[in-house]
């Protein structure tokens, strides 16, 4: 008496769309198709088709990495947040630093709250670090002028 005999099982091709890791030969490594980034055509192929020659102009609004371009919105956006953040921890500041201070400068004597003095004492360092600074600047700028080859 003869017994049918079953055909082997058909194995999945490797790297077909739609095989998963659970339907690939044991020892094999599962590689995901490599699909572009961002939804939509590939501008390089786009541009390809339309010119015949490739160029790597981006869409309106992204920059050549295809990133969304920053503005001056954006750039505002950011700098209203962190000033946001800056007046809070100044507000803390303020609140835990409230107890009045003598303050003596050249035989002149007055009370302030220790936070005002701590400020007014950080904005004149600033100034006295920013003054020298922007005349060096200054400085720079006069010798370049001075300096560089004449531009028609």
């Amino acid at each position: 008496m003869t017994t049918p005999i079953d055909p082997p099982p058909q194995q999945p091709v490797p790297n077909q769309p739609g095989a998963g890791p659970l339907d690939q030969p044991a020892g094999h490594e599962y590689r995901r198709p490599i699909t572009d980034p961002v939804p939509g055509p590939n501008v390089s192929e786009t541009n390809l088709a339309q010119t015949g020659t490739p160029t790597s102009t981006p869409p309106p609004g992204l920059d050549e990495r295809g990133r969304v371009r920053s503005g001056r919105v954006s750039a505002a956006w950011v700098g209203s947040i962190g000033t946001a953040i800056f007046l809070i921890l100044l507000i803390i500041f303020i609140a835990q630093n409230s107890r009045k201070v003598t303050l003596h400068f050249f035989g002149w004597a007055g009370q302030f709250s220790l936070a005002l003095t701590i400020l007014l004492s950080a904005v004149i360092g600033v100034l006295l670090v920013a003054i020298p600074g922007s005349l060096r600047i200054l400085q720079l700028r006069r010798a370049l002028r001075k300096n560089a080859p004449n531009q028609a």
